[in-house]
């Protein structure tokens, strides 16, 4: 039995380790459900009240900030928010004290850094922002930003092994606004790199076509600059002819984002010791074919040795769960005339292969995190039956992994480009889901001659989260 002061020591740390042991999703489930309800107002006061607004969930923290307040146009206040979220991006820093100790907790007491497509969506945000007040030049400057972190991407995984070193959506956006600012040279060239990923990544890795209004955008951008041979082989290649139609008005691009992208959940399986020589223990899993070699010492002392006594490990892993949008797909009605919104961006799929792509890592660092627990309870247990005890119990309650993950990115973007005349126009949106159910909504806007308009509607309609 434990002894008096050593359960009044363990009170407080349990009590806390028991409510926090739920998913972020989780313990945010007030506020997403605000957000999924359309009660923004509502969830913006309640993130204000949020304790993880300082801290180790501070991107977080700003990424919704930054989502609510494009959400509700005040664009302003909505890049400030992201400013300051990019700024902490730029300057993660491994803690190497908050390492430490999520090598005997969990790695959710360290700060959350943002996977790398939460990071590229940062500065597309910021760019709609500008785009709404009008600001095409600052938008182009977001763009380039984009530009360089998918260089920077490029650079980070030169084995190839990570499906997501590239944005074929990120380079739409750059053509789209090059193209509006009549920069024509730089719209091709963005546009082709967008086509490169499409068909070089995005097919493969995420089912993803490339969208016929990519085509026709990359053909008109080659005419506008003079190249000719380009326009003549992408017209052979695409099997399609172009023409240069006079447009006496303006020009609407669409963007739809759909639904809401997955929550991280955690799933957990065993390891057995298999091995136990030349300074290492290995511990495997036969179901999945892994095994992870931990390396002891040659000649360990008695915390080491508590590896050695180890033959049975249950740990925590990340996955993600996905959250199907109620609209499957959607058009645009004006004049009589049909534009289809063309699936451009699958967010939801990048999230599910960025996670699997990392996953034999996730599982070394967390083998080794266990390992290194019941190690120290190992050794503890030798000194004190009960502070043995007291670190096993502690153990339990810590073992988690990082659930943590940007929670307002739509599930997938979708767009496309519509001439219309000078003055107002009326357009029409409707989305359809497989069940039957429309959605329909109709709105105004003042074109301009010669210019180029950008409008995001959000449905807001998704499924709980379930397995995928």
């Amino acid at each position: 039995m434990l002894k008096k002061h050593t359960i009044t020591l363990l009170v407080f740390p349990v009590i806390f380790l028991l409510t926090s042991c739920a998913t972020y999703y989780q313990q945010n489930l007030k506020f997403q459900n605000h957000v999924a309800n359309g009660e923004l107002p509502k969830a913006k006061d309640l993130l204000e009240k949020d304790k993880g607004k300082t801290g180790k969930n501070r991107v977080l923290y700003l990424f919704n900030k930054g989502w609510l307040g494009w959400m509700m146009n005040e664009n302003a206040e909505s890049n400030v928010a992201f400013e300051e979220a990019d700024k902490i991006i730029e300057d993660y820093q491994k803690n190497f004290g908050l390492e430490a100790l999520a090598l005997v907790t969990n790695p959710m007491v360290k700060p959350y850094k943002p996977e790398d497509f939460e990071v590229v969506m940062v500065n597309y945000f910021k760019a709609l922002n500008y785009l709404n007040i009008g600001k095409p030049n600052e938008a182009l400057v977001e763009v380039r930003k984009i530009n360089e972190k998918l260089n920077q991407l490029n650079d980070k995984y030169p084995d190839h092994k990570n499906r997501y070193q590239d944005d074929a959506f990120a380079h739409i956006v750059m053509g789209l606004i090059y193209d509006a600012n009549r920069e024509y040279n730089d719209a091709f060239i963005a546009y082709r790199n967008a086509l490169n990923v499409y068909e070089n990544s995005y097919q493969k890795n995420f089912n993803m076509q490339v969208p016929e209004q990519l085509k026709w955008d990359l053909m008109r951008a080659a005419y506008r600059t003079g190249f000719n041979e380009e326009l003549r082989f992408y017209e052979q290649k695409f099997n399609l002819k172009y023409e240069n139609k006079p447009n006496d008005g303006g020009e609407l691009v669409f963007f739809w984002h759909n639904g809401f992208g997955p929550v991280k959940s955690e799933w957990s399986i065993n390891f057995t010791k298999t091995s136990s020589k030349d300074g290492f223990v290995t511990f495997a899993n036969e179901q999945y074919g892994m095994s992870f070699p931990i390396f002891i010492g040659d000649k360990p002392d008695n915390e080491k040795s508590g590896f050695s006594q180890l033959s049975l490990l249950r740990i925590a892993f990340p996955k993600y769960l996905e959250r199907k949008p109620v609209f499957t797909n959607a058009q645009i009605t004006v004049g009589g005339k049909a534009y289809p919104l063309q699936f451009a961006q699958d967010i939801n799929g990048i999230a599910f292969k960025t996670l699997s792509d990392r996953m034999l890592r996730e599982m070394a660092n967390a083998v080794l995190r266990l390992a290194t627990k019941k190690a120290l309870e190992a050794a503890a247990d030798k000194k004190n039956e009960n502070l043995g005890t007291a670190i096993s119990i502690f153990n339990a309650l810590t073992e988690k992994t990082d659930t943590r993950n940007w929670q307002t990115l739509p599930y997938s973007v979708s767009y496309t480009r519509i001439p219309l005349p000078p003055g107002e126009n009326s357009i029409n949106f409707s989305a359809n889901s497989s069940s039957g159910a429309t959605k329909n909504e109709s709105f105004k806007f003042n074109i301009i001659k010669g210019k180029t308009t950008f409008f995001t509607f959000t449905c807001l309609e998704s499924y709980p989260p379930a397995e995928n």
